[in-house]
């Protein structure tokens, strides 16, 4: 077979792959899924695509082999060790993918590390540095493994008085807490403004660490799955595999007991999500879902209005719902925020 790199992007290509991949029971080509695809290759003969695989990112996605190829295992183990390699030429040497379970196998034959798996998918990685360095690499306690530990996982776009409320809570029922803040830049403040902004908010707990979620902590926006055949069940599916992943792999090897969850009032996503985690996690980790701060008027406090209220340029509104320090940075930066919100090229 004749291997070569095609551009998806041109409908030409795109029908043809779409419909090899179809074939193949991939069903789901959302632009949300295609637009994210750095590289795709074919495995051809006489113009004929019997193998493909694409690069998006650090993860390997649209992976299929015709049935009637002989010798699969063999083309499966070319096809990855040709994305592996080329995303190496492209510096990324740490990669990930997302399978049907019955697939993780496969995966694991060819050097992939499976971190986590459901009814729905499994996800696994390869390269470096993996999970165990991630996790050597966090800061760790004299008395962890007999410590009373929590977890939080924030977005944190930006970093409220809501998001302090539940880091204090947290903080005072524990004895050490980490607050895993999703390093992604998929919002309107960037991770770098999102990390630096929850330790500014923090600085006075002494229990409380603030670390990077890494590849770890999955958002919403990139989660891949186009394997699915339901659209309807990427929520659930997605909670569920990234609290399976935390309570393995993360939860675990740090002795995190509890994990501390805002309810959720306007989010049908968010409230599915902490639903799923609740079933997921206990009894190994227990989930603790905690009412939202209110403002002195009894209004629910959320980031989603502190980003309203910058859009319509009202900074009475974000000064009831964020602390001194976020509220600084908003300032100093007030014309840049309300362009990045407005446009909405990030959320």
């Amino acid at each position: 077979m004749q291997v070569r790199e095609i551009n998806i992007h041109l409908k030409r290509n795109f029908t043809k792959w779409k419909k090899f991949l179809q074939f193949n029971e991939i069903q789901v080509f959302s632009e949300k899924e295609t637009a994210s695809i750095d590289k795709t290759f074919v495995w051809e003969e006489n113009g004929e695509i019997l193998a493909t695989g694409s690069i998006a990112g650090n993860v390997l996605k649209y992976i299929a082999i015709c049935s009637k190829i002989q010798g699969h295992g063999e083309t499966f183990n070319s096809l990855v060790s040709k994305l592996e390699n080329e995303a190496a030429m492209m510096g990324r040497f740490h990669l990930f993918v997302f399978t049907k379970p019955q697939y993780s196998q496969s995966f694991q034959y060819v050097g992939f590390h499976e971190l986590a798996k459901v009814d729905q998918g499994a996800i696994l990685e390869s390269g470096t540095s993996d999970v165990h360095d991630y996790i050597s690499s966090l800061p760790h306690f004299d008395d962890q493994d007999n410590s009373k530990i929590a977890g939080i996982v924030m977005n944190a776009n930006p970093f409220t008085k809501g998001h302090r409320f539940l880091i204090e809570k947290a903080g005072k029922e524990n004895d050490h807490v980490y607050v895993f803040v999703v390093s992604e830049d998929v919002s309107s403040f960037s991770f770098a403004e999102r990390y630096e902004l929850v330790k500014a908010g923090t600085r006075d707990l002494p229990n409380v660490t603030i670390v990077s979620g890494k590849e770890y902590m999955v958002s919403y926006a990139t989660f891949p799955a186009y394997f699915l055949k339901d659209d309807q069940n990427v929520g659930r599916f997605q909670a569920s595999l990234d609290g399976t992943l935390f309570k393995e792999q993360i939860a675990k090897p740090l002795n995190i007991t509890s994990r501390y969850l805002g309810k959720e009032p306007y989010s049908k996503t968010t409230d599915v999500y902490n639903e799923e985690l609740s079933r997921v996690l206990p009894p190994d980790v227990e989930v603790k879902i905690i009412d939202r701060k209110q403002a002195e008027d009894q209004d629910i406090i959320s980031a989603t209005k502190v980003r309203a209220a910058i859009a319509n340029d009202n900074i009475a509104l974000v000064k009831k719902y964020v602390p001194d320090t976020t509220l600084e940075f908003i300032k100093n930066n007030w014309s840049e925020l309300q362009t990045r919100i407005k446009e909405g090229s990030i959320k």
